[in-house]
């Protein structure tokens, strides 16, 4: 098969790492396959950047050129490169003013291009992230089997990735109660925004798959629906080759790590800036934590952030800047006792299931679908569930789940967990058994293949291109 992933990135966290796995994956089974980003990070020869400078006007490319020559003056007169810069794309700005999505990416159109062969299929990932020309949708879904796989919900809202408790998304937006929520935008257009996404989607031929049920749930209530020719939920996949268990007392001392310490993780990026990782909560629950436990000494981890150490009573917090090699990262969470996870709003995390294949269990929030990735060992209400979350018994539990926000239930199930070695040796073991089961990338890679061969044969493509290498 002939495939073309497309994202924002390519060697990035989240969403780019699914897309980036992906296209290693299915080059590896034999596959012609290729990424087309926003940004680009390696040097792979079949990573391609979607320019969006191809259909400029003269207009914009002497501003451009202008531009350029302003930010020699960088020194002397600070900021008048901006100046002519405002005027390139002079229509975008008066959009951004009045709230309207940015949808002028003309590379948009040239992505089927960019590949030496025509791909069978076009493999969507993220499509916000200043790169992707929405209104090209239909059109590509017309020219090529086109895939989507949502990993928040803002293809369906008028300009939110989540909108933890508002539910405008279902009936039109507007009256928008947080337009700094990402991706931000600076007056209330939400109800033209949606309205516009609304036709787009309404022309457009779409294959959908999420990670986990719960967003695949929006996807059937939203204006997504009439687009969509057929749907799977996919959970992602992570590498079990680099992310398995190893000796924590070996792993440790490398990391700078005593080995009769206890310690607790938590892995994003910018840890204590990021609006959905909710820092705040963890920070407060090991505040809470230090007053109940004395006993041991206590190390918490930050990776994903480069500031100086602090002290939580007699617990160590311990920033660690941005990891992009996954052997190093898979380390931390070999020598970690615990995984911690406070979301205010998260879809299917990819370090939660990083952590669960090697071995560590997690305390996290109930929030998304990371209910489907952890299985709790007591039942909790869920976010926005109109029923408890399932719980599981010692011999299958992989961690505790805890209602959003609520500090003082993370620092009791931290505690539980650290008090009873027997039973977080036990739940390290289902952790990474499950893993094993659920999560393995080639799970992924062999499920997403099988229905790329099905899609294709119901479209009229030849055995060889559905199933070929």
């Amino acid at each position: 098969m002939n495939i073309l992933q497309v994202s924002t990135g390519d060697i990035r966290g989240g969403a780019e790492k699914v897309a980036w796995n992906l296209f290693q994956a299915y080059r590896a089974r034999g596959h012609n396959s290729w990424l087309a980003v926003g940004s680009k990070q390696s040097n792979h020869a079949d990573v391609m950047v979607i320019s969006n400078n191809n259909r400029t006007t003269p207009w914009s490319r002497f501003c451009r050129a202008l531009g350029e020559k302003c930010e020699r003056l960088e020194a002397k007169l600070p900021g008048l490169w901006r100046i002519p810069r405002v005027y390139e794309h002079p229509w975008r700005g008066v959009e951004s003013r009045l709230g309207i999505e940015d949808f002028n990416y003309p590379g948009t159109r040239q992505i089927i291009n960019l590949t030496p062969q025509k791909p069978n299929i076009v493999h969507c990932h993220n499509l916000h992230g200043s790169y992707f020309d929405l209104r090209a949708l239909p059109w590509l879904s017309q020219q090529v089997v086109t895939i989507l796989t949502l990993h928040d919900a803002w293809l369906m809202s008028g300009h939110c990735a989540h909108s933890l408790d508002c539910e405008r998304w279902k009936i039109g937006c507007g009256h928008c109660p947080d337009l700094n929520s990402y991706p931000a935008i600076k007056r209330d257009a939400t109800a033209y925004n949606w309205r516009r996404k609304r036709n787009i989607h309404a022309h457009s031929r779409l294959y959908i798959s999420t990670p986990c049920d719960w967003l695949m749930r929006k996807v059937e209530q939203s204006i997504l629906a009439p687009a969509v020719l057929g749907n799977r939920v996919i959970p992602n996949g992570v590498d079990l080759s680099i992310f398995h268990p190893a000796d924590k007392r070996a792993v440790r001392p490398a990391l700078g790590i005593r080995k009769d310490t206890q310690v607790l993780l938590f892995i994003a990026n910018r840890v204590r800036q990021n609006v959905w990782k909710d820092y705040q909560t963890i920070r407060a629950a090991i505040a809470l934590l230090v007053e109940r436990v004395r006993q041991r000494d206590l190390l918490f981890i930050a990776l994903g952030d480069d500031a100086s150490a602090e002290r939580i009573g007699r617990a160590e917090v311990r920033f660690v800047p941005y990891e992009d090699d996954p052997e190093a990262v898979a380390r931390y969470y070999q020598a970690a006792d615990l995984y911690l996870h406070a979301a205010r709003a998260d879809t299917f995390p990819n370090t939660i299931l990083e952590a669960l294949a090697c071995g560590t269990p997690v305390v996290a929030t109930a929030v998304g679908g990371i209910p489907e990735q952890v299985k709790g060992l007591e039942a909790v209400e869920g976010q926005a569930q109109t029923a408890k979350l399932n719980r599981y018994d010692k011999s299958e539990a992989t961690g505790i789940l805890v209602p959003a926000g609520d500090a003082a239930g993370m620092a009791a199930g931290i505690e539980r967990l650290m008090k009873d070695d027997s039973l977080r040796g036990c739940m390290g073991e289902n952790a990474a058994r499950d893993a094993r089961e659920r999560f393995d990338l080639q799970r992924q890679v062999d499920s997403y293949l099988e229905w790329y061969g099905r899609i294709l044969l119901d479209n009229g493509q030849s055995a060889k291109a559905a199933i070929g290498s």
